[in-house]
């Protein structure tokens, strides 16, 4: 079992004998399978109660009482009730298969006899560590599931007319089955229209199964996306997404060494599983997402481009957050309703103030930016009503502005004309960072303009 990160979790071992947890560390180690090992329940419970365990195989016999199994069963009890869903596997000695059954009625998924047989518990620990696995697959496809329900109607916040066409073109595209490539910076939000793509498609009753490309360790890659067969057969990401959408977000960051195994896939759709030459068909739409230059990775060789062309049958570009400016407020308004609904609160609401301040922001960070930004001025607010200084923006790239020495008249000058150049001369959006009203303004620059007639004469 990995973690997002790529990172193997361990599996705990409790037992009271050294030579037992040594013999067990070293059977694991050689299968490739870490493991924490500790010597008694209280040390087990604190354990379980720190870190994540893909599995735990428990001792059924203590020091205390060396036969009835009390100390262990007790355990299986209280780990039970500490992690309901982590899997367990109870061990006991001399044959006690009625204290066994005891612990399997308790919670345990199964058990082994000591002196164990290697080839059976290695079987029994990777068969119950392929169930969690499932387990926490179809849980995530749920969240999925939901994610992609409520992600529709932030989707439809979209008074710019970049997003109304991005939208537009998006419920086209679903409808098809084509394979969607999805372009766009960090933050703008690839994912949730990548979600989308598939609950408007005819397939948003099967699974969409969603992997991060630049987590997978490369040593794994072929046996995450396309499973194995050996030491216990594992549905890979394809097969699990059969019927449904295999959503591949940063797609770029795949090695390209398993490239070439991947456009097979995408070419015939046949694989094999790990450790089997038996072919399997697969039906999956493939929705990518990547936030990189394509033409620079292809030039590289960091991308073959018989994959794009596989990849790219319909193209969809999200524009930043800057880039569609009317977009900013509206999107801020639903984030505060759904984090008050979240949280139970009445609710709250933006001052001018802070509005003028979030259209004038260049969000650098996209939407996600935007959600987290509204997120923590909630949070911190202590009134129903967050203002410019509640929401706390700043602009570290920015290059600060040499007012030492300057009159006043010249410093708003050159405020206005730095405002007028990060706007693109617009002047609604010069207004708003500047925090005055489009008829200010106007007035300023025919000071400005008056001024420089006087000076030419």
């Amino acid at each position: 079992m990995y973690r997002d990160n790529g990172v193997q979790v361990p599996v705990l071992v409790v037992d009271d004998h050294a030579d037992v947890r040594l013999a067990m560390r070293m059977l694991l180690r050689s299968e490739g399978i870490p493991s924490v090992e500790v010597d008694s329940p209280g040390a087990a419970l604190d354990a379980v109660s720190r870190r994540e365990f893909a599995c735990v195989i428990v001792d059924l016999n203590y020091s205390a009482d060396t036969t009835s199994g009390r100390e262990g069963l007790e355990l299986v009890l209280r780990i039970r009730e500490e992690a309901p869903e982590l899997p367990l596997v109870a061990m006991t000695a001399w044959g006690s298969i009625d204290v066994a059954v005891q612990a399997m009625r308790l919670g345990a998924a199964d058990f082994i006899e000591k002196p164990w047989n290697n080839a059976r518990l290695i079987h029994t620990l990777r068969g119950q560590i392929a169930l969690r696995e499932i387990r926490e697959e179809n849980r995530r496809l749920r969240t999925e599931t939901a994610l992609a329900r409520q992600s529709g109607d932030m989707l439809r916040v979209c008074e710019s007319s970049a997003m109304r066409h991005v939208v537009e073109l998006i419920e086209r595209i679903a409808v098809g089955d084509a394979n969607v490539l999805i372009l766009g910076e960090n933050g703008t939000g690839k994912s949730l229209f990548a979600r989308q793509i598939h609950a408007l498609s005819k397939r948003a009753e099967y699974p969409a199964i969603r992997v991060d490309m630049g987590s997978l360790p490369e040593a794994r890659f072929a046996d995450e996306m396309f499973g194995e067969d050996k030491p216990v057969p594992r549905s890979g990401r394809f097969e699990l997404a059969h019927g449904g959408s295999l959503i591949m977000e940063e797609v770029t960051n795949i090695h390209p060494l398993q490239q070439a195994k991947l456009l097979r896939v995408l070419e015939e759709g046949e694989l094999e599983r790990g450790g089997t030459m038996r072919t399997r068909r697969v039906d999956v739409r493939i929705i990518s997402t990547t936030n990189a230059d394509l033409d620079v990775a292809i030039r590289n060789d960091r991308f073959r481009r018989d994959l794009l062309y596989r990849l790219n049958a319909m193209q969809v570009r999200l524009p930043p957050l800057r880039e569609r400016h009317e977009d900013i407020v509206p999107l801020a308004r639903h984030f505060m309703l759904r984090d008050c609904q979240r949280r139970g609160r009445g609710a709250m609401t933006f001052s001018p103030s802070a509005e003028r301040v979030l259209r004038g922001y260049d969000w650098p960070g996209n939407v996600r930016e935007l959600e987290h930004a509204v997120e923590r001025a909630a949070l911190l607010a202590n009134h129903d009503t967050i203002d410019a200084e509640g929401l706390a923006l700043r602009r570290p790239s920015d290059t600060p502005l040499a007012l030492d020495g300057l009159t006043l008249p010249e410093a708003e000058e050159l405020l206005v004309r730095n405002a007028l150049e990060r706007s693109e001369h617009n002047l609604q959006r010069a207004a708003d960072a500047l925090g005055i009203s489009r008829q200010a303004l106007y007035r300023r620059l025919g000071k400005q303009r008056t001024k420089g007639a006087e000076l030419a004469g």
